[in-house]
């Protein structure tokens, strides 16, 4: 029994001596590790964590961005189905206000001349001597008679003058369809006129809001196959909105 006891206390200090050995070398480690200044290993793994961390806020973020730009998306395409329905709406608007201005385009008023305008020559049994000019409005718009008829038979160098007291009110106004008149006095009745002759052709020049010059077209009515017998004393009237004040002078 005391071989025994004495085998057991030779072995416990030995064992402790190993324990303690060991114990020391543990903790030299671990201070080694400790003052090493890059942090453990175990630390440098836990951040990698910290490490996956970064792609899952990149991956947050961009996800947002991408959910944003879908709703942007589907926000565009919302809205663009309403400016699609108003594009025709608003087509039809521009093309109700075209229409809305165009009869105030036709409304506007232009100057009466040749080629807005037919005229015809008739000659006159009373008062004799006499030729009525009638001017029709063939346009679309209305149209001014400024002043008188500058008229030229043949090749005359120059227009007859105007009966002034035939000047009318109001500058002739002539709708669409509207005729306007002016008289010509061909020729004196008592035989005085000078320098009598037969013409075969008539040009008609209208005058522009001036007065000074002619616009436009001018006009070349018919005159009888005849020709039409004038002298000096040729004369013309201001147009006349109706034919009777014309053929009153």
């Amino acid at each position: 029994m005391s071989s025994i006891r004495t085998s057991r206390t030779l072995h416990t200090p030995r064992t402790r001596l190993l324990t303690a050995a060991a114990t020391v070398a543990l903790a030299a480690l671990s201070l080694t590790a400790c003052s090493d200044g890059t942090g453990t290993r175990d630390e440098g793994a836990s951040a990698a964590p910290g490490s996956a961390s970064t792609p899952t806020i990149s991956a947050t973020s961009s996800t947002p961005a991408t959910d944003s730009d879908s709703e942007s998306d589907a926000t565009s395409t919302g809205d663009a189905k309403p400016a699609d329905a108003a594009a025709p709406a608003a087509k039809h608007t521009a093309v109700q206000a075209s229409a809305t201005k165009k009869p105030a385009a036709a409304a506007k008023a232009v100057t009466c001349e040749g080629s807005v305008t037919k005229t015809v020559a008739a000659p006159l049994n009373r008062p004799v001597n006499h030729m009525l000019l009638t001017v029709t409005n063939t346009g679309t718009k209305t149209c001014y008679l400024y002043g008188y008829p500058a008229v030229r038979f043949g090749e005359a160098q120059s227009v007859p003058p105007v009966i002034e007291d035939s000047q009318p009110q109001a500058v002739v106004t002539l709708d669409p369809g509207q005729s306007g008149y002016a008289s010509i006095s061909l020729s004196a009745t008592d035989g005085s006129g000078t320098h009598g002759r037969t013409e075969k052709s008539l040009t008609v020049y209208f005058q522009g809001r001036s007065g000074n010059e002619s616009v436009g077209k001018g006009a070349t009515p018919r005159l009888p196959a005849k020709g039409t017998y004038i002298d000096d004393s040729l004369q013309v009237t201001y147009w006349q909105q109706s034919m009777d004040d014309a053929i009153s002078w």
